[in-house]
C-alpha cells in the first residue's frame, strides 16, 4: 500500500463523504475553514492499495509551536475500517513518519468510534468496548481517559437520532413535555423558515445572548459567516429561524378572549353548581392572564418589532449525516417554546431529505444533579435520540520530553499567570 501526502480534493471528498465513518470534521472544507479561522495548516493524506484505490484518509491539522515544533490533530480520527488491523497499522505508521518529519511533538486523534450506546429508554445497544481502545493503544497511542464533560477537543458524548425511521416513530420518541411544548408553540403562532447569508447577523446576536446567559464566549461573527459561506460552496448547511408574528399572536389571543367571554355569559346567575362556579373562576383567571399577556406582547412589539426571530439554529450536513452545530435563543417570549418548534422542524427537514443520522453534537457524561450542564443534557434528551459515548482522545507521542513540557508544564504556567492576573484585577477593583 502507498502513502499519499496530498490527496486531491475530488478524490478525497469522494472517499470520505461516502464512507460509513465520515464526519464533517474530516471533510476537505473543514480543513480549509481551520486554515482561515484558526491558522492551522491542513494536510489531506491517504493510503492507496495496489490498484490506486483509497482505503484510508485523514485530515491532519498542523499547529505550529515555538522552536519550529508542531503537533497534528486528526479530528474524529482516521477514515477507514478500524476492524482492518493491517490497514490501520500501516496507516498509523505512515502518518507518524510523516508527522516526525515535520518535527511534531505528538499526533492527536479522537475517532468517531462508539464506546457505549443506549436507546432513549436506557436499553444498552452497545456495551463498553474496551477491545477497541486496547487495539488503538497497541499501535502506540496513549488514551487520555474517560472524561465526562467538554474537556477534550470534541464532545465525548452526544445524542443521535436515526432518521431512517418513519416520521411517526421519530415523533413518538419525543418526550411528552416536548410534544406539548411544540403544540404550544404552534398555538402561539410560531413558524420556522430557512435563512440566508443576510440572517447571519440575527443568528450571531442570538448566539451572543445565549452565551451571555451561560457566561462564556465562543466565536465572533466572522467565524460563523466564514463557516456558512464556505460550507454553502461545496457542501450543505442551513440556518433555521424560529419566528413569531406578534400581531398575529395578539389577534389570536383576542379570539380566545371572545371565546372565554361567551363561556362566561353561559355561567351567570345565582344558582350555579359547585363545578360551574369552579369553571367560572378558572375562566376569569385565564381571561385576566391573557389580558396581561397581550399587554406584555405590545410592550415587546414596541421595544423590538412586530416580527421577531427568537431562535436560530445552524445545521451542517455532510454526506448522509447532519449535525446541530450551534443554537442561539432570545431571552424574551420563552413561553412560546420557539426553540422546541425550531428543533422539530429541522429534524423533520432532514428526515424528508433522507439523511440517515441527526447528531445533536455534544452532551455530558456526568449526570450529577449539581452539574451546571445537566440542563443542556436533559433538553437534548427530550428529542429521543440514542445516548452515545465515544472512545475519547488518543495521543501518539513522538517527542516525550517536549510532550511533557507542552501538556504539563505549559498549562501550569498559564494557570499561574491567569491566577496572578485575576489577583491584580481584584486588587485594582478594590482600589
Amino acid at each position: 500500500m502507498k502513502f499519499i501526502k496530498n490527496v486531491t480534493k475530488e478524490k478525497y471528498e469522494n472517499f470520505v463523504k461516502n464512507h460509513k465513518k465520515s464526519h464533517f470534521l474530516q471533510s476537505y472544507a473543514w480543513g480549509q475553514f481551520s486554515k482561515i479561522t484558526r491558522n492551522l495548516e491542513p494536510y489531506y493524506v491517504g493510503l492507496e492499495d495496489k490498484s490506486n484505490k483509497l482505503v484510508a484518509t485523514a485530515l491532519m491539522l498542523k499547529k505550529k509551536l515555538p522552536l519550529n515544533y508542531c503537533y497534528f490533530y486528526c479530528p474524529r480520527g482516521f477514515v477507514l475500517d478500524y476492524s482492518d488491523t493491517k490497514t490501520l497499522k500501516k496507516f498509523t505508521t505512515e502518518i507518524m513518519n510523516f508527522a516526525a518529519k515535520h518535527k511534531a511533538i505528538f499526533v492527536k486523534i479522537d475517532p468517531d468510534l462508539i464506546y457505549h450506546e443506549e436507546d432513549n429508554k436506557g436499553n444498552v445497544i452497545k456495551a463498553n468496548d474496551d477491545k477497541m481502545i486496547e487495539k488503538i493503544k497497541k499501535l502506540g497511542f496513549h488514551h487520555l481517559g474517560f472524561t465526562k464533560n467538554f474537556e477534550l477537543m470534541q464532545p465525548r458524548y452526544t445524542f443521535r437520532i436515526n432518521l431512517q425511521q418513519s416520521w411517526e416513530d421519530i415523533q413518538n420518541n419525543f418526550s411528552k413535555t416536548t410534544k406539548q411544548r411544540i403544540k404550544k408553540a404552534e398555538e402561539k403562532q410560531v413558524y420556522v423558515k430557512i435563512g440566508t447569508t443576510e440572517d447571519i447577523d440575527t443568528f450571531y446576536q442570538l448566539m451572543v445572548l445565549t452565551e451571555n446567559r451561560k457566561d462564556f464566549v465562543s466565536h465572533d461573527k466572522h467565524y460563523y459567516k466564514t463557516l456558512y459561506e464556505l460550507w454553502r460552496k461545496d457542501n450543505n448547511c442551513e440556518l433555521f429561524l424560529g419566528n413569531i408574528d406578534i400581531d398575529k399572536l395578539i389577534k389570536q389571543q383576542h379570539h380566545t378572549l371572545t371565546d372565554i367571554k361567551t363561556q362566561l355569559q353561559d355561567l351567570q346567575g345565582p344558582s350555579l353548581s359547585k363545578s360551574a362556579k369552579t369553571k367560572k373562576m378558572e375562566l376569569e383567571k385565564r381571561y385576566d392572564k391573557i389580558n396581561k399577556d397581550i399587554s406584555y406582547y405590545n410592550t415587546i412589539k414596541e421595544k423590538y418589532s412586530n416580527v421577531l426571530t427568537l431562535s436560530a439554529h445552524f445545521i451542517l450536513q455532510y454526506g448522509d449525516k447532519a449535525w446541530v452545530l450551534y443554537a442561539g435563543n432570545h431571552n424574551i417570549l420563552t413561553d412560546t417554546y420557539t426553540n422546541y418548534k425550531t428543533y422539530a422542524e429541522h429534524i423533520h427537514y432532514y428526515h424528508e431529505k433522507s439523511i440517515k443520522t441527526y447528531d445533536q453534537f455534544g452532551t455530558i457524561g456526568d449526570l450529577n444533579k449539581n452539574n451546571p450542564l445537566l440542563g443542556l443534557h436533559e433538553f437534548k434528551k427530550k428529542f429521543g435520540g440514542n445516548y452515545v459515548e465515544f472512545t475519547g482522545e488518543f495521543d501518539y507521542i513522538l517527542r516525550r520530553p517536549m510532550y511533557f513540557i507542552f501538556t504539563k508544564l505549559v498549562p501550569l504556567y498559564r494557570k499561574m499567570i491567569n491566577k496572578i492576573a485575576k489577583k491584580h484585577l481584584k486588587k485594582n477593583n478594590e482600589n
